[in-house]
């Protein structure tokens, strides 16, 4: 009988310790690389990141066309968000706060008095737990956002999968399903790009291609104003391909603002294509498609001397950020699409690139 108890404490003991390294071992930080070809990207646990993203040019030289830093240490003590995904609201909400079903929710305000990418700890700061990672197809990462979690309603289950479709594409798919209150969703990626390659330099001789008409345009706190603005004949007309240094002397300080995608009106559940864009030098050109009814364009206006992979240093306007999303501030914006997701609905946010070079 002693030995028979014994055994089963043995038993007990061994299932809990290892129940411990399972669940600690879902909490480890991990690189987790995808392959298919010559075409191969890094993504962390961390911050669900994406570390870097090598493809050819148009004489198969590889490049790593995403800014980074060196070490998983460097994300995070992060301030511009290299690679990360975006949330629980992407983008800033203005005065850090909103008001849902007659009660006010107070946010970080870590943002000249507003909240920007989910708050002072957002989803670009937590580790993903681990659910399935296969190298030449997908790796799906999980975070449980608990109620009260940065000033937001309710518990919130997300979901991220990142996976190769045929040679050329990387498709990211964002889910998220409120479980016990309603709550703004606003997820993003926020990718930090430049086809010449992470450490060539400024982005002025990419040229660019939006499907957008119109733009949210923003106070000086960088807030939507509520106004849907034409952008013909503006220096953020690129309804037709142009070079995106050719009027940067016109604005204050380059690109950072919400274009409204030229789309069908109805459910956002079919792809529309957002951008084209295209490096002379290298060959290499990068499509987005996105089922999202906005795209945040940002030059990198923040950089500034940051010292990233290789010990390579990044100036203002090394790289460009295309974030699809729903509009800025909506949720104090009764005229902008709501990004309120009730209990028993799922929030989707879908973007496909697709790379080629010639």
């Amino acid at each position: 009988m002693a030995k028979s108890l014994l055994c089963f404490s043995l038993i007990a003991a061994f299932a809990l310790i290892l129940n411990v390294c399972i669940a600690s071992d879902h909490k480890r930080i991990g690189i987790y690389h995808l392959q298919r070809g010559k075409f191969s990207v890094k993504i962390s646990n961390y911050g669900a990141t994406v570390l870097s993203v090598l493809v050819p040019d148009r004489n198969g030289k590889l490049d790593d066309i995403v800014l980074g830093y060196g070490s998983i240490d460097g994300y995070k003590n992060d301030t511009t968000y290299f690679g990360a995904l975006i949330g629980r609201v992407a983008n800033r909400i203005g005065g850090a706060k909103f008001t849902l079903n007659h009660r006010v929710y107070k946010l970080p305000a870590n943002d000249h008095g507003n909240t920007l990418h989910g708050g002072s700890k957002g989803f670009s700061d937590v580790i993903w737990t681990v659910k399935e990672h296969v190298k030449r197809s997908h790796l799906t990462l999980t975070y449980l956002s608990h109620a009260g979690e940065q000033g937001f309603p309710g518990k919130l289950a997300v979901t991220v999968t990142y996976m190769f479709i045929g040679k050329h594409r990387l498709a990211i798919k964002m889910e998220a399903t409120p479980l016990t209150k309603p709550t703004p969703v606003n997820l993003a990626s926020h990718t930090y790009w430049n086809l010449g390659g992470h450490n060539s330099g400024d982005i002025f001789s990419h040229t660019i291609q939006l499907f957008a008409s119109k733009i949210t345009p923003v106070n000086d706190k960088l807030i939507p104003t509520g106004e849907l603005s034409p952008v013909e004949g503006t220096p953020y007309d690129f309804l037709h391909p142009r070079t995106i240094g050719s009027k940067f002397n016109e604005l204050p300080d380059g690109y950072d603002i919400n274009y409204v995608l030229d789309r069908p009106s109805g459910p956002i559940r079919h792809f529309t294509k957002a951008a084209v864009v295209k490096h002379e030098k290298s060959g290499r050109k990068m499509e987005l498609w996105t089922n999202q009814i906005g795209v945040q364009f940002y030059t990198s206006n923040m950089l500034n001397d940051t010292v990233g992979k290789g010990g390579f240093v990044y100036k203002k306007h090394a790289a460009i950020a295309l974030e699809t999303q729903g509009f800025p501030d909506s949720v104090n914006h009764p005229n902008f699409p709501s990004q309120i997701v009730n209990v028993g609905d799922k929030y989707v946010h879908a973007m496909v690139y697709r790379f080629t070079a010639s």
